[in-house]
Formats: C-alpha cells, sequence, structure tokens
C-alpha cells in the first residue's frame, strides 16, 4: 500500500470538489506545481480557496503570452501551444524544477507532483467551441524514480468561456485526486473525472495512463471504457496499443475507412482494405503521404452477443494492432453518422469501404424513422461532397450470382434515390477482387476456431493464425480482464 493510501482515510466518501482539495492539502507529503496556459489558475484557485495551500502548492503559474511561455518551455516544433507535445514540455520541465530545488535530506517523504493544463476556450465568433490537454505526473512514494503519468483531452461544450474555464477547474481538481486516491482503479478515475460535471459540459475523448503503478493498463480499455460511459461517441488507438487523439489524426487527412466486427480478421477483410485503398489512392485529389486508414468497429457490434466482453474487444485489437492498423471504436451504429464525424475534421477525401449487404442496409428506410428528414436527411450528410464507397462483391449461395453494384437490390421505393447516387459515381465497384476468398466469413471463421475445427487457419491473412495460437485468443472461459489491469 502506498503512502498516500495508508493516511486519511476518513475524507474517502466525502464527494464535493472542497473536501477533495482540502484532503489533498492537509495530507503533508503531497506537494508540487500547477502551470495552466490559457484558461487561467481554475484549478490552483480551488486549492487556494480551500485552506491549507501552502503544504501542497510549491508554485501555481500562467503563461498566457507566447513569448514568456517560449522562454519559459521552450519553442514547440510544429509551433502550437495547445498540443500533447507542449502538454508533455511542461510537465517534465515543473517536475525537473521540483526535484531541483526541493531536497531531499529536509524532506524525506514529500510526494512530487506537477499538473499542467494547456486550453483554449470558446473564441468570440462562438465558431469554435475550445478543446484542451490536461495532465499530471506524480509519484505515489518518495523514493520512487520513475513518475506515473496520466493525459488527457478534453472538448468544451459549453458556450461560455466563463463556464468553460469552471468546467477546467474541477477536472482538474477530479484528476489530482484520482490520481493520488483512486490510481489502483483507473476505471472508475476516469468516471470520476465528471463528478459534479454534466456530462453534456465536456467530452473526453483520450486518456492515457503510463507509469510504474499503470504498468497493468492497457489504454485500448481505458478508450473502451470512454463510449461505454458516454464520455466520447469515438475513440481511436494506434498499433502501438496507446490512444490517439481523433481530431489530431484525422485533420485534413484523406480518410479510407472499413467497418466490420473483425473477429477474426480474415483474408477478405484485408482484400477489401488492399484493392479499395489502390483506388482510393489513385484519386488525382487524393495526397498518399495525407491518407489514413482505420479499421472501425462500432459499440453495437462488440454487444452483439449481449454485453460487450472485454476479452474478445482485445483479442480484435490485438490481431489489428499486429498488423499494423489504426482502430476506431465509435457509437456511430449509422454510417451517416460516421461521416459527419469525420467531416468534422477534414474536408478532403472520404473512402468508406463495405461489402454488399452494408450498402443494402444503407438503403433501408428504418434506420432513418427517428430523423424529421427521414433518408434524404441522411444521405445529405453520407454523400457529402468528397464521399464516395468501394463496393466489395458477395456471392449470392443460393444462384452463384456475384453481386455488385449493377444488381444489387433495394427496396423498391429507393431505386431511384440508390440510381442517382449510382450513377453520379458516389458507388464504385472494386472489380479486382479475389474470387477465391469470396466464401470466408468471419462469423464461420470464429465458429470454427472456438469449436476447434480444422481448416480456420487458411482464412486468415499470414501470421495471423499463428498469433492467435500463441495468445490463446478467440478461446472462450478465460479469465477476463481484471479491475487492476484496467
Amino acid at each position: 500500500m502506498s503512502s498516500v493510501r495508508k493516511r486519511d482515510t476518513a475524507f474517502e466518501n466525502i464527494p464535493s470538489i472542497k473536501a477533495k482539495t482540502l484532503r489533498i492539502n492537509l495530507n503533508p507529503d503531497i506537494y508540487g506545481t500547477f502551470a495552466e496556459i490559457g484558461a487561467g489558475q481554475e484549478t490552483a484557485r480551488h486549492f487556494f480557496r480551500a485552506g491549507g495551500a501552502s503544504g501542497t502548492i510549491a508554485k501555481a503559474m500562467s503563461a498566457y503570452d507566447k513569448e514568456f511561455s517560449d522562454a519559459i518551455y521552450g519553442i514547440e516544433g510544429d509551433g502550437r501551444y495547445v498540443s500533447q507535445p507542449r502538454l508533455k514540455t511542461m510537465l517534465s520541465h515543473e517536475m525537473r524544477l521540483m526535484e531541483e530545488r526541493i531536497t531531499r535530506d529536509k524532506h524525506p517523504d514529500r510526494l512530487f507532483f506537477s499538473y499542467a493544463n494547456t486550453v483554449a476556450t470558446i473564441d468570440f465568433s462562438k465558431r469554435y467551441k475550445g478543446h484542451g490537454w490536461i495532465g499530471i505526473r506524480f509519484q505515489l512514494e518518495p523514493d520512487q524514480k520513475e513518475f506515473d503519468e496520466i493525459i488527457l483531452h478534453i472538448r468544451f461544450k459549453q458556450n461560455e468561456a466563463r463556464l468553460q474555464q469552471e468546467t477546467l477547474g474541477i477536472i482538474g481538481v477530479n484528476l489530482i485526486y484520482g490520481a493520488f486516491y483512486k490510481y489502483h482503479k483507473p476505471r472508475k478515475l476516469i468516471k470520476y473525472l465528471y463528478d459534479h460535471i454534466d456530462r453534456d459540459t465536456v467530452e473526453v475523448d483520450m486518456v492515457n495512463f503510463s507509469g510504474p503503478n499503470f504498468k497493468s493498463v492497457d489504454n485500448r480499455l481505458i478508450s473502451l471504457q470512454l463510449i461505454r460511459n458516454g464520455m466520447t461517441d469515438a475513440v481511436m488507438f494506434g498499433a502501438d496499443g496507446n490512444n490517439l487523439l481523433p481530431a489530431s489524426l484525422l485533420y485534413k487527412k484523406n480518410i479510407l475507412a472499413l467497418r466490420g466486427s473483425f473477429r477474426p480478421v480474415t483474408k477478405v477483410n484485408m482484400d477489401m482494405l488492399e484493392k479499395s485503398y489502390d483506388i482510393f489512392i489513385r484519386d488525382q485529389a487524393v495526397d498518399e503521404d495525407r491518407t489514413i486508414v482505420i479499421f472501425e468497429i462500432t459499440l453495437s457490434n462488440l454487444k452483439a452477443s449481449g454485453e460487450i466482453d472485454e476479452r474478445d474487444f482485445m483479442d480484435r485489437a490485438e490481431l489489428l494492432c499486429s498488423l499494423g492498423h489504426t482502430v476506431m471504436i465509435s457509437n456511430f451504429q449509422e454510417y451517416y453518422k460516421l461521416v459527419e464525424y469525420f467531416n468534422n475534421y477534414t474536408k478532403a477525401k472520404i473512402g468508406l469501404t463495405m461489402g454488399v449487404n452494408n450498402l443494402v442496409d444503407i438503403f433501408d428506410e428504418k434506420y432513418y424513422r427517428h430523423l424529421s428528414g427521414g433518408i434524404l436527411e441522411a444521405f445529405g450528410k453520407l454523400f457529402f461532397k468528397e464521399l464516395q464507397v468501394y463496393l466489395y462483391p458477395m456471392k449470392n449461395t443460393e444462384t452463384n450470382q456475384i453481386m455488385t453494384s449493377n444488381n444489387v437490390k433495394v427496396h423498391p421505393r429507393m431505386k431511384e434515390l440508390y440510381k442517382f447516387f449510382k450513377y453520379n459515381g458516389k458507388v464504385m465497384d472494386i472489380i479486382d477482387y479475389d474470387p477465391e476468398i469470396m466464401h470466408i466469413f468471419s462469423r464461420d471463421v470464429f465458429k470454427k476456431l472456438v469449436n476447434h475445427e480444422k481448416g480456420w487457419e487458411d482464412a486468415l491473412p499470414e501470421g495471423i493464425a499463428d498469433i492467435i495460437k500463441e495468445k490463446n485468443l478467440f478461446i472462450p472461459n478465460v479469465e477476463k480482464p481484471s479491475e487492476e489491469k484496467v
């Protein structure tokens, strides 16, 4: 048990922001700095007002002016001040000063921390709502050499700068409190970020944990928790398993997205991707260097068998990451919502790779009854400007007919609407597909795999079967990730 958790249990169930700050202030060991750029001393203010802050706050500072900020923290390579690199520079600089200026001889039990945020609140035009990076670097034992760190990104939804500043201050307190008193329960820690904050006021769309006390934390599972908790609608993570900020990754990029269950990823999935990518980058409007490929899994897909099985989710993620791909988990059941989300960050070309069944579903009116404009409203958002669908054919098992955009059957009422998009080049067939693998479906492969039947390996990309066997992926009745591992 850490030095922090041994102390002061009397405050454990007090939920107020003042109680949280006071508990930290009255702990004689917790000591650190606050550096807040862009939205004032909102977090530090709560600690000052609670009382006893002199034993907690070594320094509190703001650096609004860019030249002063550069003089303190140096010049960032990309020139951005509201960015993750800037935040990390701040945390590193302030922690280094703590170690240099506070000697262990006089303070052997001190637990150092540096808290920082770099935030842009809403502008005068109200066009940009505001966003920011928040983080804490800290130690839970005085002799801890490698620091723990929690970094998150937020998006404001309020329409007044003052309200955004107040929200920022509360989140900051919740983060610092969670770091010292809830670090052993990271899933609960991220939920507690919303203590005393309405969910519709701010979005948390990325969190990363790192450090010795978070070695068992898989940040991909943290991403999943953000979606499940309703803290955001979409999260992304890279091949290394670390969470990525969608806005930074998608900004002004050409996007090619492939939606699927990937349970497991098959040769068909990879053929769909490779053939559609070849078409996508041949477009004159597409710069390959500014193109990103995304494997997308919807939350509803993860719930297809009932409640979300976290091990099943991690097995899918493990395979996609092993292939070096970027993965998105979204709450967008309908394609038009996915495209609308992409359009928030880019006006470049967007491509959706899908099978015939997916295209038929898109032209089914029942999915749009909740919209006042029905299917026409959805299609206005879906086929917006530079979007194109790349259609992978399907073999009709009864007739052996190859189904393409030319003979796909949509509802009679939708035929003319379909023709409009088809003849305007919004739907393009993938013609150089591999006919030898058209019989492969993830659900059939999965069934064979879990039932220990022969032949499932042949349906998977090279090396994937070896990974499944080596890591016992998709094997039922294996212990799921525990709270401590999340």
